[in-house]
């Protein structure tokens, strides 16, 4: 009987590995949330924006202005 569940071990564990790479294949979900992406889209050009034509030094906001 011992014998017997030694064998089972692998058993299960293969099993419990085909599962496992079956759930992990799957094609991923849609998810359809095209207002978030434009909403991301515009922050990256506001923050392009922001730092277009900006030197070091000329008062941004990273520049403290005393020496």
């Amino acid at each position: 009987m011992g014998a017997l569940a030694w064998l089972g071990i692998p058993v299960a564990a293969g099993v419990v590995a085909v599962l496992w790479a079956s759930w992990a294949a799957r094609p991923p979900r849609a998810t359809g949330d095209g207002a978030s992406l434009a909403e991301h889209q515009r922050f990256l050009a506001a923050m392009e924006r922001s730092t277009v034509g900006r030197q070091a030094g000329d008062g941004g906001p990273d520049s403290s202005g005393s020496a």
